[in-house]
């Protein structure tokens, strides 16, 4: 029996046809490997459609540079998408399709309403949501829970921004303000006025204006009452194309020229919407504006910032840079824990620091926010505005503050766990 057709040849062969197929199949099922999918609930439709746009945008960026590089755990990533129409009912259905289709993480917003609800719906399918664009205090407050995540700032950090602004420039004088009567309005006003200590609402009033779909009519009378008064300095507390409603009519009314006009929470797509005539001079606050990797030196920031403009011809929008990040801070948890298992990821997440777009940033292990600097805006003369090649200079940057300073302290958020009876653990 010569060596070919021995039962020892035969053996060794059959081995060794046996490993290279099982070599072949793994190659095969690593190319056929399912994706990674990431939702997205965002409006595509109605008055914060402009704000969706842009998370989408950010979202899509993130996740093209991620698979250009093997995606996530070796594993493509996927973005699937749902249109909120800033509805939190409907916001609750796309999150359960998407918990459906395997998402292993959903992000979004543009209203705390919908953030919240999302987030909710999202935690009873064991999937983490993060907020991209939820500034209500309640999002990592009374509301907060293991599996809420927000990446942007919120009312408190807001108001601590534009409080230290006011009091240094404004000190004593009457504020009038303008309301969106719904837990985000609520919240950012109750904090403005705590810190500028303006809580006596004879001395400054305020008019609420109905939330959602609030009427023009509605809003001019707000600003009526805010004519009528001796304030000397305007808040409006509104958001999107709302915000841009009340700031045009201000304008026309020529509120601009006898009160200080301040708008609590800007991006660059609401200066858009409200015009570069309409906000100029305008006081403002941001998490994260396209000026600022250049105005401090943010290498990773102007690299997003470039590529950005490459992709989409524009500068890119706090929203998008939110949910840009969100995509990142995701990855990098998971592959911290090696695993998209939500318990992992979560641990992962908490108390995590990193630095992307901007400085130091930190997931507070407590409640889940995101520590990070703030910004006070001045939008700028409208002709400068219009010198840039894509009008979308619009602001100055003309205060930062470090994140742990505007942020609520552990003793200040367990105070407002208390009072509405809630455990001091998330869960």
């Amino acid at each position: 029996m010569d060596a070919k057709t021995s039962p020892f040849f035969s053996l060794r062969s059959v081995t060794r046809l046996f490993i290279v197929a099982l070599i072949a199949l793994s190659g095969t099922a690593a190319l056929a490997a399912p994706p990674v999918k990431i939702g997205l609930i965002h409006p595509t439709t109605g008055r914060y459609a402009e704000q969706g746009y842009h998370q989408a945008q950010g979202a899509l960026l993130a996740i093209e540079e991620i698979n250009a590089k093997g995606g996530i755990l070796g594993r493509q990533v996927e973005l699937i998408t749902n249109n909120s129409a800033a509805d939190p009912a409907r916001a609750v259905r796309q999150v359960r399709r998407q918990a459906k289709k395997g998402a292993s993480m959903i992000m979004g917003g543009a209203t705390s309403s919908v953030a919240i609800a999302a987030g909710k719906e999202a935690a009873r399918h064991d999937t983490i949501f993060m907020g991209t664009l939820t500034y209500a205090n309640e999002t990592t407050g009374t509301e907060a829970h293991r599996h809420m995540f927000r990446e942007t700032y919120n009312g408190w950090m807001t108001a601590k921004a534009l409080s230290k602004y006011l009091n240094r420039e404004f000190p004593g004088k009457k504020i009038f303000y303008v309301t969106a009567d719904y837990n985000w309005g609520h919240s950012t006003e109750a904090g403005l006025r705590a810190m500028t200590r303006t809580t006596d609402d004879r001395v400054h009033p305020r008019a609420y204006v109905p939330f959602p779909k609030p009427k023009r009519t509605a809003m001019k009378a707000a600003l009526d009452q805010a004519a009528a008064s001796d304030a000397e300095v305007l808040v409006i507390i509104q958001f999107a194309q709302d915000m841009a409603t009340a700031l045009n009519i201000a304008t026309q009314m020529g509120l601009k020229d006898r009160m200080q006009v301040v708008v609590t929470n800007l991006t660059q797509g609401m200066a858009k919407m409200a015009g570069a005539g309409a906000m100029e001079g305008v006081i403002g606050a941001v998490p994260w504006c396209w000026q600022v990797p250049y105005e401090f030196d943010y290498p990773r920031g102007q690299q997003f910032v470039e590529s950005y403009l490459e992709h989409y011809n524009s500068y890119p929008t706090s929203p998008a840079a939110s949910s840009y990040s969100a995509v990142y801070q995701f990855k990098d948890a998971a592959e911290r824990a090696k695993s998209l298992d939500t318990s992992k990821l979560i641990t992962a997440l908490e108390g995590h620091s990193y630095t992307e777009l901007k400085d130091r940033q930190t997931w507070r292990k407590f409640d889940h926010q995101n520590v990070q600097s703030v910004y006070v805006v001045k939008g700028k003369d409208r002709n400068l505005v219009m010198e840039n090649v894509h009008r979308f200079d619009y602001f100055d940057i003309i205060l930062s503050i470090p994140g742990e300073e505007a942020v609520r302290s552990h003793k200040e958020w367990s105070a407002s766990r208390k009072r509405a009876n809630l455990s001091l653990a998330l869960e």
